[in-house]
């Protein structure tokens, strides 16, 4: 069987981006097998076929797995794997008929971005509020310039992640 590796990053964010990823490999003829390490995808050569992947972010739903996958599973998914959280699925596209997303509306949608925060992102706020805006305001208040500019990459970077994961959660609210 021929295979293949890949490295990708996606994101937190990027979830829908990595599950289009997925569907173009498969159309091209690469079943995706499993990801491992930070971001090696392997694949395996198939015939093309459209398969729908979808990402689930659901620690509650790892805790009861059996539950949580023969869930999806009843509903014509086909379980994966589950890395840094993230559950995958596929299905082929001529089975999905129009309910192609696991989420098929933006409250299911808000849900999953309310669990990838509380995972994710809650971990960031702690250490940005105590050890990065502290540290900015305690270098710059001494008057420590050089030990400040560490600080003012990561506030950069943490800032853009919170702001765009707010944007995300908008586009769903509305």
């Amino acid at each position: 069987m021929e295979t293949k590796k890949t490295f990708k990053f996606y994101t937190i964010f990027e979830h829908e981006k990595e599950q289009a990823d997925l569907r173009e490999m498969h159309k091209s003829g690469w079943k995706f097998v499993r990801v491992t390490g930070l971001g090696v995808y392997h694949f395996e050569k198939c015939t093309p076929e459209d398969v729908i992947y979808q990402l689930d972010y659901n620690q509650e739903g790892l805790d009861h797995k059996e539950e949580y996958v023969q869930m999806f599973r009843d509903c014509g998914w086909e379980y994966m794997q589950d890395f840094f959280g993230y559950s995958y699925f596929r299905k082929p596209a001529a089975e999905a008929g129009s309910a192609e997303e696991i989420f098929c509306d933006d409250y299911s949608k808000i849900q999953m971005l309310n669990r990838v925060q509380r995972g994710r992102l809650l971990p960031l706020y702690v250490i940005l509020g105590c050890v990065l805006l502290p540290g900015f305001f305690i270098n710059l208040c001494s008057g420590h310039f050089l030990e400040m500019t560490f600080f003012v990459p990561a506030l950069i970077l943490y800032t853009g992640i919170i702001v765009r994961f707010g944007l995300m959660y908008l586009k769903y609210r509305r």
